[in-house]
């Protein structure tokens, strides 16, 4: 009962997120959970954007505890960048970093590169979207302050999907 208002729960549904993302169905058994031996955030971006591990390391900052790259850096390559492909892939890296999982404004971090890079794996991206919503309004309501770290249209749309 700690998400309610007044006597209405609160709480998505891992099946109600699923649906307003349209997931697939059959990826819902494949949830993500971290890997131990994950390439570095070098790497996958190296992977990601298809350029030279000297190019993405250039570009790497730290900022606080999490390294990230610019969403500008990425915007130019998306921009300029040949292969279709690697386009789509680094605009849908930024729509997680940026909307998803938006943690440090203007930047994409580690965490989601992570998550990311499992997708195409099939894995699915809900529980972890739906986890770092309660984790994010819990901690909002344990302080009584603070900044929603989350989908926040997402969740809108879910408040307008019962409301």
């Amino acid at each position: 009962s700690c998400f309610t208002f007044g006597r209405v729960n609160l709480v998505p549904t891992v099946e109600e997120y699923t649906t307003l993302l349209r997931c697939p169905r059959n990826q819902i058994d494949k949830a993500y959970s971290r890997a131990g031996n994950v390439p570095t955030f070098l790497k996958k971006l190296m992977c990601i954007t298809g350029m030279s591990e000297q190019w993405v390391a250039a570009r790497i900052k730290q900022k606080g505890d999490n390294k990230c790259i610019m969403w500008k850096i990425l915007q130019d390559l998306i921009l300029a960048y040949p292969d279709v492909k690697k386009r789509v892939d680094i605009f849908a890296l930024s729509i997680y970093g940026l909307v998803i999982f938006s943690k440090v404004l203007g930047h994409v971090d580690e965490a989601v590169s992570d998550l990311f890079d499992r997708l195409d794996k099939g894995v699915t991206p809900v529980p972890s979207i739906l986890a770092e919503t309660f984790r994010s309004l819990n901690a909002c309501r344990r302080t009584g302050e603070g900044r929603f770290i989350g989908c926040a249209q997402l969740l809108l749309v879910w408040f307008h999907s019962h409301f």
